[in-house]
């Protein structure tokens, strides 16, 4: 379990991936989102999430290069639109992307949902820029149980992360379970829940106990669960705050109480139901 902002896992190709991370949706892009990424990577945070949906490529690739931290210390993931499956469209929204981040490579690009009847021909796409050495590591995200298994049918490289909706509402035990069988790195967008968990009771008591916000017990629940949170704020203070979460432990009662919370519950699409 990473004890430190800069702390990584070790995907399944042999990457390194900070496990904890910063997420951009909805920020601005061009100051704002330049802004808040020199920000994250002032307080330490090694991991920055965009995507195409987002907009604001360009920002975060300023923020990167503004923040003084060599490129080769920050680990960047971007994700393929819906709009932009199949083989060659596929590379060219990666040529896209990478234009727009002023980057030479991107460390992890994700399918952003599986649109069916496509994604595995444009996994074959992420291979391809894979073996390419442009991208160190790819993977998917919103991916249930059976749109894994039938990506390993066709698949040569196995995702080595799946992103997904994950908050104690929305616990996700058998694809955690699955994912870590198959050693799939999971990765959790959405991990406060668009802020509906705050003012939970059991939050607010376990909080009080450790001198912590429920936003930041529900980031210690994540990552002793193995599971990268990603949260995103346009706010210092708020980035700041989520990140301090290495100065205390969840007990096993604690952890199983958390968990409990599971409603199955989405704040986003269902990705069977999504596109």
């Amino acid at each position: 379990m990473i004890k430190s902002l800069k702390d990584t896992v070790t995907l399944n190709n042999g990457v390194t991936m900070p496990g904890f991370g910063f997420g951009v949706y909805k920020l601005e892009n061009g100051r704002e989102t330049a802004e808040m990424v020199k920000t994250a990577i002032q307080y330490s945070y090694r991991l920055i999430d965009t995507a195409a949906l987002y907009e604001n490529e360009e920002g975060v690739g300023e923020g990167i290069r503004e923040s003084g931290v060599p490129r080769e210390e920050v680990f960047v993931t971007t994700k393929l639109w819906n709009d932009q499956h199949g083989y060659d469209n596929a590379l060219k929204a990666f040529d896209e992307s990478l234009k727009k981040l002023n980057m030479d490579y991107v460390d992890l690009y994700l399918i952003h949902w599986p649109v069916t009847g496509k994604f595995i021909e444009t996994w074959k796409a992420l291979e391809k820029l894979y073996d390419e050495g442009l991208v160190r590591a790819i993977g998917v995200s919103n991916f249930h149980i059976h749109h894994l298994e039938s990506l390993f049918a066709d698949a040569n490289v196995k995702p080595a992360v799946n992103q997904v909706e994950y908050h104690p509402h929305l616990t996700q035990e058998n694809l955690r379970a699955f994912c870590q069988k198959e050693n799939i790195q999971m990765e959790a967008w959405s991990p406060l829940k668009k802020g509906r968990l705050l003012d939970h009771p059991l939050l607010l008591d376990i909080g009080k106990k450790y001198g912590k916000s429920p936003a930041q017990v529900i980031l210690r629940w994540t990552v002793q669960n193995s599971v990268i949170p990603i949260p995103k704020s346009s706010k210092p203070e708020r980035i700041r705050e989520n990140a301090a979460i290495f100065d205390f432990s969840l007990t096993d009662g604690e952890m199983k109480e958390i968990s409990a919370l599971n409603l199955n519950e989405r704040s986003g699409p269902d990705p069977d139901t999504f596109v």
